[in-house]
This record gives C-alpha cells, structure tokens and sequence, in this order.
C-alpha cells in the first residue's frame, strides 16, 4: 500500500486534491501550519489492535467521577449494564427489563401516616405533615383534579400506592477478576452514589431522593422501591451500575471519598466489560487488553485483542493523526453532542472530501438534537409590536415558505435530515400517519397569507396587513430575528430562511447579541422575556418527547422566567394531550396514543417550526469496521466488542 505525503496548512477549510501531483496531497484546516507524513500506525503492530484518537483526555476512569473523556473508555471496561439504541432500551447483564406487564414491577399499597417519606402532589420528596397533599393512586395522576388528590390531615393514616422493581443480573457475568457479579454489587453502587462525599451525576442523585430502598435479594436479584406517591416512567433504568465490593470495600476496605483518588477506581477499575485496562502514560496513551472472563466471549468478541487510546487537544489533532495513520478511528466531542458546530462544522466539507478520495470513512448517524425556528407568539406585554404570528395560518405559511432540505444540503452538508415534529422519524412513538407535512411550497405559502389578511397592496416586495382587526392596515411584515454573534453556522440558517421568505414577501432583518445577552434571564432577557419576533436554536431531545416544552404552564412570566415555553404557545386540546402522556406510563396505549396526539396537534398548530436533525459523527481510516453510531446512545464506543480491523 502506498502511503502519501500530506502537506497541512491549517487555516481555512480548503481540500486540494485535483490539482495535486500524483501521489501529493495538500489538505487545509482551521489552525496553524504543520506538515504531516502519512504513514501505518507503528503502534500496536498486531492485526487485532486498533488504536482510537478522541479529543480531550479523561481525567479519572472512577464511574461516578468522570465525563464525556471517560465515557468510550468505560463502555470497553463496563458492557452496559443497559443500552439505550435508537430511541429504546436493551438490557446487557441483566435477564431483561422489567415492565408491569410481566409482574417483576408493580404497585403496592401501604398505609402512611405523619412522618413518614413521601412524594406530594406536586412530585416533592416531603416528610408527610397536616396539610401535605397527595395523589394516592398511580392511576388518578393529576394535581388539579380534586378527585385525585387527597389533603392529609395531620391525624389519620392516608393508604398510598408505592412502586417497586426487581432485575435479574445474569449468573455468567464475572468481574476481570473472576469473581462473580453480584446483587450486592449494585446496591454498592447505589450506596456510593448516594453518598454526599460522592461526585456522582444529577441523575445519579435524584433516585436517591425518591428511594424508600434497594436491597439485594438473594444473589443476582435487585428490588427498589420508590416512596409513596413516586411515579417513575422510566422505572426499569432505577438499576445501579454494579461496582466491585468484594475488591473495593471487603479488601481494601475504601471509603467513599478514598475511591476519588485510589488508582484500583481511578486508573485501572475493575470491570465486566470486553477490555481491561493495562497501561496508562499520561499526555500518551491509554491501552486496553482483552478480557478473557467477558461473559460473551463464547460468541468471539471481543473482535480485538487490544484497544489503544491517543489524545489530542481538538478536532484538528484527530483528523490530523487520522491523516497521518497514527490512529484507525477518531471519536470528536462535538460529533458526539450532535451539532456540527465551531472547529466541527469548519473540517466536514475536508471530511467529506477525504471520504471521496478513499482517505477516510464519515461514520454518521441522526441525532436528538433538533434545530428549530421559534416564534414570538405571545409575547409579554411590554414587548409592543404588531400581531404578526398568533393567527395560525400565518405560522403555517411560514412552513410552507421554508426550503428545509436546502438547509440540510447546506448547513450539515446532506448529512442531516428535514424535521417534520420534535420526535425524529424513527423513534417508535413517532406520528408519521397523522402528523401534518409542510413541503416547501411558496405559492401555497402566499394564499395562506392572502387568506389571513397579508397582501402587497403597494407592490414593493413585502406583505402589509389588510382588513386584520387587532393590526393597523398598512402594516409591514417586516420582523427581527435574534442570533447568537459569531454563530456562523446558524448565520447561515437565518440568510437561507431570509431569502425563503423574502419570496413569500416577509422581510426578515437579522439582529446579532452576545451569548450572555440571547440567553439573559427574563423579564430583562429577550428570548425568556418573552420580548422577541423569531430567533433560531436547538433543542435535546430526552427520553421522552418533550412534549412539555410548549405546554401553557410553561410560559415564562414573573411567576417564573425560567420556563420552557418562550414562544407562549397555548393549546387547550395540546396541553390535555401532552399532560395524558406525561402522566402515563411507557408501554400503555394512553401513553403512546397520548403522546402521537400531541405531535397531531403541534404540527397543526406550529408552537415552532422544526427545521432539521443534526447528526452524529465520527471519522475511521479504511479498514476499521463494524463502527455503529447511534441516535440515542450515549457512547460512540457502545459496541466496542465488535469493533475490527482489517489492514
């Protein structure tokens, strides 16, 4: 195989490669200038060995102390315990999952009285006392219906509903070591995530809040049980990720606060995972060994017999190692998140370039993150400004004034796709049946506006209201838009939009604030003060749709500027929806039928206009296979056992 020499002077994104000498090829990126001489990763040498660059190098590998550097390398020491793919959950270790269903979660009654841990009515951890109010019953789950809620008075004892939850860990699975994996191994875990001397993530924190218990029973079963009145939709993810007692308390008898800084926590921690850590030389290199013990290697994975980790301070530094052949996969920060933003958004026109030459492969995938166009519809009062966008139709036009493919080709580079709700199309609760489909149709656009009161009478271009009640005849569509300065990416969403519905005869101005500015707190701030026409950013996609985004108790206002709905958005027929969904347990029709509802009503009524999906993206040299991206992992490396590499 012939290894070219690539010459790399980093400023803007340029790749030359038609005018390059046989066998030369000059590459640019964002940076300074260095020369690179593409050759074969001279470490590890085997076929079985991959070497993976990322940015950034993690600062610890304790599971409750680390972050996104961490994360890639966990997964290779820790094989789940549950994967999150494509919009579902799949267990690893354990037998299943548990649902209502098949018995193994259920509700139990029992009876409370003053003193007592309960969650109230408006889903607070309280110690009950007079005058506390509940909601008995998991079934009759809303707090402004008084034959749902019951007032506690102080004397007699209330019967209440709590949850409780078993899992079943598979008996083959044994720590690195040998020892078996046991139950008593997750309540270690949840015991070290409670603990206030423990770092661990908000997530993490909050079950402690909402747990009466969690106990092992018997070897390899877990039972948890929520507080009174604690309904939990995503119940079956309340297991803790086991970590090794016999090692970490037993033998070497750690305390919490010890395992942030012991090297058997922090550098090489003990695990059930494909891979185990061998060596780590900061600044360098991190190396992994297959795991003899791993539960699956009756199936041949892992497919590696070495992982090695390099880091590099940015994007740059991954492409530029890439290029060079001193690693097989580059896992970038950013592609992760899902935005093709900053350092990012500039290399992926070289990125694809190189995926043209045969250079590299883009391993690409659709994200959670969506991007958005957002109205003013109801904005606070002392925003004063014409009635441009309560009337529905005129929202409607707007949709069908909107090139979203275009933004696709142009913004994320053909790798996204147009959004047509905040569910992506294929997640399993996504409406494509019955939602509304606004294709990019100027002159369906242009009746729309006629029909609600918009015409160029004067004939200058723009639109002014005619015979509209509540707005002056004569009146200009003529609105803002805020960004974010120095956002270029979304500079150029907003000149594509501009020119979109200049030809539907809406003139758009553009206007540019400080980060802080955009985001300031109401009611001072423009966009959570509600004092706003249209701006443009992104939302994350949850677990659940978040269908509570634009329901009417969300509006910001002096009760609470720090609410979801700044657009303020309000449906009767939404709200009833949403709430039923939110309200609902997962794997219930009222719960899916509730939530296929709510994306009915909101692609009718437009509260927003979704524009695209961002993706995710990671780079790997020809020759890396099986390297699987998906939408709502959070691992790039979830299936690390299956990782190969054929040079």
């Amino acid at each position: 195989m012939k290894w070219t020499r690539i010459a790399v002077p980093l400023f803007a994104i340029w790749f030359l490669l038609s005018s390059c000498t046989p066998g030369v090829q000059t590459v640019e990126l964002p940076g300074s200038t260095q020369v690179v001489t593409a050759t074969p990763p001279a470490t590890p040498s085997t076929p079985s060995s991959l070497v993976i660059c990322q940015e950034v190098e993690p600062e610890t590998l304790y599971l409750y102390g680390g972050s996104w550097a961490a994360q890639n390398v966990l997964e290779a020491i820790y094989d789940g315990p549950i994967d999150h793919r494509t919009y579902d959950y799949q267990p690893v270790i354990l037998e299943k999952l548990p649902t209502l269903e098949d018995g193994d979660a259920y509700f139990e009654e029992i009876i409370v009285q003053a003193g007592d841990w309960v969650v109230d009515a408006a889903g607070e951890s309280i110690q009950l006392e007079e005058g506390v109010q509940l909601l008995p019953s998991h079934t009759c789950w809303d707090a402004n219906d008084p034959d749902c809620v019951v007032t506690f008075d102080g004397a007699t004892p209330v019967e209440m509903e709590q949850m409780v939850v078993y899992w079943q860990i598979l008996e083959d699975v044994t720590w690195s070591d040998g020892v078996p994996v046991t139950a008593e191994d997750s309540v270690y875990s949840y015991e070290l995530a409670c603990n206030p001397d423990t770092p661990a993530p908000p997530s993490a924190k909050a079950i402690c809040e909402y747990t009466t218990s969690y106990v092992a029973w018997g070897d390899h079963t877990t039972v948890w049980t929520g507080l009174p009145g604690y309904v939990d939709d995503l119940f079956f993810l309340n297991f803790a990720t086991p970590l090794p007692s016999h090692l970490w308390r037993d033998e070497l008898d750690y305390r919490p606060i010890d395992l942030l800084s012991q090297p058997e926590s922090t550098r090489q921690p003990l695990g059930w995972g494909p891979f185990v850590v061998t060596e780590w030389i900061e600044g360098e290199h991190l190396a992994l060994e297959r795991n003899p013990r791993y539960f699956r290697a009756g199936e041949g994975l892992p497919l590696l017999d070495q992982v090695v980790f390099r880091f590099a301070p940015d994007i740059n530094g991954v492409i530029t190692m890439l290029l060079a052949g001193n690693c097989d996969v580059g896992l970038l920060r950013d592609g992760q998140l899902g935005r093709l933003h900053g350092d990012l958004g500039e290399a992926i026109p070289l990125l694809v370039a190189a995926q043209e030459e045969g250079l590299l492969d883009l391993v690409v995938s659709p994200s959670e993150v969506w991007e958005h166009l957002e109205f003013g519809i109801n904005p606070a009062p002392t925003y004063d400004r014409p009635d441009f966008f309560e009337d529905v139709q005129v929202r409607q036009a707007f949709a069908h004034c909107l090139d979203r493919q275009t933004l696709v080709d142009e913004v994320t580079y053909g790798l996204g796709q147009v959004a047509a709700s905040y569910v992506p199309p294929d997640h399993p609760l996504f409406a494509d049946n019955i939602i509304s489909d606004w294709t990019y149709d100027p002159d369906a656009a242009q009746a729309l506006l006629a029909e609600a009161g918009w015409v160029d009478e004067d004939e200058d271009g723009v639109l002014e209201a005619f015979g509209l009640p509540d707005v002056p005849r004569g009146t200009s569509f003529r609105v803002e838009m805020l960004l974010v300065a120095d956002d270029h990416q979304r500079d150029t969403i907003a000149r594509i939009l501009r020119s979109n519905l200049s030809e539907c005869g809406i003139h758009l101005e553009l206007s540019y604030l400080s980060l802080e500015d955009f985001l300031a707190d109401g009611p001072q701030g423009p966009l959570m003060g509600r004092q706003f026409d249209l701006t443009l950013f992104h939302w994350f996609n949850e677990i659940e749709p978040p269908c509570e985004l634009y329901l009417t108790d969300q509006i910001p206002d002096q009760a609470d500027w720090g609410r979801f709905n700044i657009a303020g958005f309000s449906d009767e027929n939404y709200d009833q929806a949403c709430q039923s969904a939110l309200g609902a347990l997962p794997d219930t029709r009222e719960y899916e039928d509730s939530h296929r509802e709510a994306q009915r009503i909101f692609t009718e009524q437009l509260p927003d206009i979704p524009l695209f999906w961002w993706v995710r993206v990671a780079i790997a040299r020809p020759g890396a296979t099986n390297l699987t991206l998906d939408p709502s992992e959070e691992s790039q490396l979830w299936d690390i056992e299956s990782l190969s590499l054929n040079r």
